[in-house]
């Protein structure tokens, strides 16, 4: 059996080889709580409430109690409806809460702790498979450690999306092309980003018809199937918000313009980031936005020059685009950004490549440094 054929094997030895991605995960995020926890302890607040019952959290649990349909009209006139929320999390609360003692935040809570485990098994197969395990390992404690990791432990949809859409990418990886195809579909019913799963598919697939004059017979069926199923989830829910809200097909995009959340090439975003230097305190602020931003487009470069697979640079590029872009919801943008985890891997080889003492020096202290982030940030302004 060659080394990529064991990669690729399921079950108890796919499980064993990523046994020390996950248990260094799992320590990450444990570490990211209870820090949460003790902060929130000392500041007479629940950390509980602030992972299950803040932001759209909230929206979320009300719409698996509730259903769709509800909405709020604010005094300058916008209506934020919950019919911007897609609805996988919200039927998994639902189903979880029914069948089990469990509140709807609860089962939002247990819902994004499996979630997060599964992205970080799916985030670690595809890096394994592209350049192996130790680089695997790597990624995911990155992509754990990052500084709003601590969204991965809410009760928000980013870890749900994250796991069907890495498990989707390392499907289109290892030609599973049914399987990528039904997961992408599921990530197109979680976030509205699930475009960014579909274009990846998509590109592939058609990277590989126009390579392979003669595939192995059946795959030209799957391939196309796998493409078919990948946006029949998105399709689904968009088309259906547009006929209960009477907007035809582009209801959905009224429904964000209520949110005043929209797609404008970046231009809102630049002048929020202008707009933090016309003081002196907040301009240290955008030079921090700066640099994140350079530091993404520098990522995302990277990633092209060392020649990533085509789904991935897709996927990420998507990603990176539509969280970039949005018109709206500024303070949201790094949170967004966390499904965009091929990003992580150039950092990973690079990680990979020290000595292991000197690595798990340096993970060791980026995880103290998130955990203490995450509290502060989660006590304060938080993720809208």
């Amino acid at each position: 059996m060659t080394d990529l054929e064991t990669r690729a094997t399921p079950g108890a030895t796919a499980l064993r080889r990523a046994a020390p991605a996950l248990l260094g995960y799992a320590a990450v995020r444990a570490l990211g709580l209870l820090t949460l926890a003790l902060w929130s302890a000392a500041r007479d607040k629940s950390a509980y409430t602030l992972l299950t019952a803040r932001w759209d959290a909230l929206w979320y649990t009300r719409v698996a109690e509730l259903g769709y349909g509800y909405e709020v009209r604010l005094p300058n006139g916008d209506v934020h409806s919950n019919l911007a929320f897609f609805p996988l999390l919200p039927w998994l609360e639902r189903l979880l809460a029914r069948t089990t003692p469990l509140s709807y935040a609860d089962a939002g809570f247990a819902i994004s702790l499996v979630a997060s485990l599964a992205a970080a098994w799916g985030i670690f197969a595809v890096a394994d498979h592209v350049h192996g395990r130790r680089v695997g390992v790597c990624a995911v404690l990155l992509w754990a450690v990052l500084p709003v990791g601590i969204v991965q432990s809410m009760a928000y949809s980013e870890s749900l999306f994250t796991a069907l859409a890495a498990w989707s990418l390392y499907a289109v990886l290892t030609g599973r092309w049914v399987t990528a195809g039904a997961l992408a579909a599921l990530a197109g019913l979680t976030r509205p980003v699930g475009l960014a799963v579909v274009a990846a598919l998509w590109a592939a697939a058609i990277a590989a018809h126009l390579r392979d004059r003669q595939p192995p017979g059946g795959t030209t069926a799957r391939r196309a199937l796998g493409m078919l199923l990948a946006p029949l989830g998105a399709a689904a829910y968009v088309l259906w918000v547009g006929h209960r809200t009477g907007k035809g097909p582009l209801g959905y995009l009224d429904v964000q313009a209520g949110w005043r959340n929209g797609f404008d090439g970046g231009l809102a975003f630049a002048r929020f980031v202008a707009d933090k230097f016309t003081s002196f305190p907040s301009a240290l602020a955008g030079v921090g936005l700066i640099v994140g931003v350079g530091l993404v487009v520098w990522l995302y470069a990277v990633c092209v020059r060392q020649g990533q697979p085509l789904p991935l640079l897709v996927y990420a590029g998507v990603v990176t685009t539509l969280a970039l872009c949005a018109s709206s919801y500024f303070g949201s943008k790094p949170r967004l950004l966390l499904p965009a985890f091929p990003l992580l891997l150039p950092l990973a080889l690079a990680l990979a490549r020290l000595r292991r003492p000197r690595s798990t020096a340096v993970l060791s202290v980026i995880a103290v440094a998130s955990a203490l982030y995450g509290a502060f940030w989660l006590n304060g302004s938080g993720p809208p």
